[in-house]
């Protein structure tokens, strides 16, 4: 006989049956379970639930049901709960970042820093964020008489309001960070949330809504639909009940969201795929682009969004930078990520395994020469992919152009400033690039010639309260610090006589 063991989840005599979360309630998925695969070593870490269309609408039908009452509760309070969140992730961020090293494959130190500690980090800023001020006041206006009655002063104000309920499709890259960059805000703002999780590894959204619950979210604020199909994804979008998706993921998914919220008006946040330019001029300190660009091998394997991956190198430093890239990828230890000396781990899955090799096996087709990689790793069970290295690329070969999503670097030559600007230029994406230079002031000058929604100067870091988003097709809106606040809130202008 099954037992319930935490807030989600049942154990009979196998790996744990992960509940449903809707409308406060743990609930038995209509469509039973399917297995969650620990990507290093393929075991099965858990059984996650397969919603039905009707459970997915009535999550969202729990949300709209949720969301007045929410929507009116005092920013203190939902400060309060937030951090309260944080407060209990803390808590149990070691048995969350095991859970997350097993489902999403990251190494152990990432799971605990980039996974846990950010999701709690996330959940602690935007309890903050929800006691942020959400008037603007707008200077007087005099207005003559005329149709529209006397002549007068009139006084305005525009005010932040929750959008509604918000559907929050998440990425398998980081199954903390990027859930609670969506989940914090939207709450913080008042509205009211179906959080639907990558299908790969979605047991740590389920702790995290374990969290939220504890910390004293009212019923139906929150609510966790899952599936291995398509299709409670396109339920959590098409829903009546949604007035906005905010989404991470590919292009391609990004654009058929984009085309059922279009239909229905919807508001839309759209995080999507990236090429990320990084531009190495002749006078760059080229242990630090180096260092920069090899993060494309170690962190998440290369499945990041934001990620160097297309290096576009001046002629007088490019064979110095090659020879470097590849040393330092031969120092990279490749293996199980619960190893402490790990630092490259799977990529998530066989079917991910097998599109990057076949980007690699693309790239020696079209000409680029393989510098170091491009074998299989000796391992008999997981989803590895050695770190690549390509040089001699052309800006027309798809190994330049296309999102591989793995460990796989490509080097294209330039001569000129203005080449490498428009190597750089030459994407359909445009999420971050880099520019390495010692002169500083012309790396701030080459970074506003960048079709790009953000641009690191001789860094790969982030500041967080930076906004953050694309141009072209790498998304739509920002979020990130405070402009998240203003990514989930609709805009309402009120006017008096003075």
């Amino acid at each position: 006989m099954s037992t319930r063991r935490s807030g989600g989840g049942t154990r009979g005599g196998g790996p744990e049956r992960q509940r449903l979360f809707i409308g406060g309630e743990w609930v038995e998925p209509d469509g039973g379970h399917y297995e969650i695969v620990n990507p290093a070593n393929e075991t099965v870490v858990g059984l996650a639930p397969e919603a039905s269309r009707e459970q997915v609408y009535a999550a969202a039908g729990a949300a709209r049901e949720a969301f007045g009452a929410w929507s009116r509760t005092a920013p203190v309070e939902r400060a309060r709960i937030l951090d309260a969140a944080a407060d209990i992730i803390g808590r149990d961020a070691a048995a969350y970042a095991e859970l997350a090293r097993e489902e999403s494959g990251a190494t152990a130190a990432t799971a605990r820093g980039m996974q846990v500690a950010v999701g709690a980090a996330r959940f602690r800023r935007y309890a903050r964020g929800a006691l942020e001020p959400v008037e603007q006041p707008l200077p007087p206006q005099i207005n003559p008489a005329g149709p529209m009655g006397k002549a007068g002063v009139f006084g305005a104000v525009a005010v932040r309001r929750p959008v509604g309920v918000v559907t929050c499709v998440t990425s398998y890259n980081n199954p903390w960070a990027n859930p609670a960059g969506k989940v914090a805000p939207a709450l913080a703002m008042g509205n009211t949330v179906v959080v639907k999780p990558a299908p790969q590894d979605p047991l740590s959204v389920f702790r995290m809504a374990e969290a939220l619950q504890e910390a004293g979210v009212p019923p139906g604020v929150v609510n966790v639909v899952t599936g291995s199909s398509s299709g409670v994804g396109e339920a959590a979008v098409d829903s009546p009940d949604v007035d906005m998706v905010s989404f991470t993921g590919s292009t391609e998914v990004g654009q058929r969201i984009a085309e059922v919220c279009g239909r229905g008006m919807k508001r839309q946040l759209m995080e999507l795929g990236g090429k990320g330019a990084a531009l190495v001029l002749d006078d760059a300190d080229l242990d630090a682009a180096v260092m920069g660009i090899g993060t494309t091998f170690s962190f998440y394997s290369g499945q990041i969004c934001t990620a160097p991956t297309r290096v576009i190198a001046q002629r007088g430093i490019y064979d110095r930078l090659v020879g470097r890239l590849a040393a330092y990828l031969g120092r990279l230890t490749v293996g199980d990520p619960a190893e402490p000396g790990t630092v490259v781990g799977p990529v998530i899955s066989a079917a991910h395994r097998d599109r990057v090799e076949s980007y690699i096996e693309l790239g020696r087709e079209e000409g680029a020469r393989l510098v170091a990689g491009g074998e299989r790793p000796p391992f008999d069970k997981g989803f590895y992919v050695a770190p690549t290295l390509f040089a001699d690329c052309a800006s027309g070969m798809r190994v330049v152009r296309e999102e591989i999503f793995g460990p796989v670097v490509v080097v294209v030559p330039f001569d000129t400033e203005e080449e490498g600007i428009a190597l750089a230029n030459d994407s359909d994406y445009g999420l971050i690039d880099y520019v390495w230079s010692g002169d500083v002031a012309r790396a701030f000058r080459i970074a506003g010639e960048l079709r790009a929604g953000g641009v690191g100067l001789n860094t790969v870091g982030r500041n967080m309260e930076a906004p953050f988003g694309g141009f072209k097709k790498s998304g739509v809106g920002r979020d990130v610090g405070s402009y998240a606040l203003h990514a989930y809130s609709e805009t309402q202008a009120l006017v008096w006589p003075g």
